[in-house]
């Protein structure tokens, strides 16, 4: 049998991702992209920095040099790289969501076959709680979750441009920190919103939605989507909210948004990954598998999604690609 060169790499860099992702998490655990931003360019500076091993930093950023992560040598000086910029800490900062992947994701994904044999969540496993119970009880890991979700956020600002919502009200379902909302509101002076969400959430949001565009133009409301939504919105928002729940949830999700509408013009508008069987890319697939092994969700096809906003009186008018392979689903009422 002839040793096939190309496949026996492919396999070794498939299978050394994971040490790869750990090399980024500890860099990050310890600061190093601040560190040499800083001016720290040493192995020596480094280790002082950052409390660790220098002979472990040396080893650690030869690694990480070779990953492109930064550049320079030990002789000539480390330096950041565009990628190290992203893990820089701020408001737009990746850092969260490396020690997020780095810690409690990496365990949930140390049970993956566990959660694909059994098809149920392997942070679960790890845990010995279902991920939400886990935020709830533990504030440190949920607001690092909060700001992850916020730095993989990248398309929000793509979203006022495939719809437009001039003199509309705005409803933003499951709205979370007011993100979303702020980035709409923002485009559109004339817009008014309200963000609906959880009693938990709502101070951030608050906070947040003051901050950027003022609450004169936001009502915020505390509320459950599977009890009901506010009443009166021109768009209903629903952004990353569905991939964690059955379909007849889903469903009744969908109802509850569609009473809710100010009339027959109204919109529904849902921005989520979705998969395809067929052709299918890496991302959204490899982001399904991670919703089963954090929440035992999982993400729907395009197909799928059509048919439960039909069961819910609902249809798609249009459909938009933004990045990160998210698409937004336009859905209007059902006159038919």
């Amino acid at each position: 049998m002839t040793v096939d060169v190309q496949a026996t790499r492919d396999v070794v860099d498939i299978i050394t991702g994971g040490w790869r992702a750990q090399a980024l998490y500890t860099a990050v655990k310890l600061g190093l992209p601040d560190h040499i931003e800083a001016g720290r360019a040493t192995d020596a500076e480094l280790a002082k920095a950052s409390g660790a091993n220098e002979q472990g930093i040396h080893r650690l950023m030869r690694l990480l040099v070779a990953m492109g992560i930064f550049e320079g040598s030990e002789s000539t000086g480390y330096r950041g790289t565009q990628v190290s910029a992203a893990l820089l800490e701020g408001p737009q900062s990746l850092s969260d969501m490396c020690l997020l992947y780095g810690e409690e994701f990496y365990s949930a994904w140390g049970h993956a076959h566990h959660a694909i044999s059994t098809e149920s969540s392997g942070f679960e496993v790890a845990y010995g709680r279902p991920f939400y119970e886990y935020l709830g009880q533990d504030a440190a890991t949920a607001r690092r979750f909060q700001l992850t979700m916020n730095a993989a956020s990248m398309f929000f600002q793509q979203v006022p441009e495939v719809f437009d919502f001039s003199g509309k009200k705005v409803v933003d379902v499951g709205g979370g920190g007011g993100h979303l909302l702020a980035t709409i509101l923002g485009a559109t002076p004339d817009a008014e919103g309200t963000l609906f969400d959880l009693a938990h959430m709502i101070p951030k949001a608050r906070e947040h939605l003051s901050a950027s565009v003022g609450l004169d133009r936001v009502e915020l409301v505390e509320g459950d989507m599977f009890q009901g939504v506010p009443a009166g919105g021109d768009v209903y928002l629903l952004c990353r909210v569905l991939a964690g729940h059955d379909d007849d949830a889903v469903v009744g999700v969908f109802e509850r948004c569609r009473r809710a509408m100010a009339d027959d013009s109204a919109r529904l508008l849902i921005l989520d990954r979705f998969v395809q069987d067929e052709n299918s890319t890496v991302l959204p697939a490899l982001w399904d598998l991670h919703l089963l092994m954090t929440t035992g969700g999982q993400h729907r096809s395009v197909e799928r999604i059509t048919r439960l906003l039909n069961r819910a009186g609902l249809e798609i008018a249009g459909t938009s690609e933004l990045p990160m392979e998210t698409t937004a689903l336009i859905a209007a009422p059902r006159t038919a």
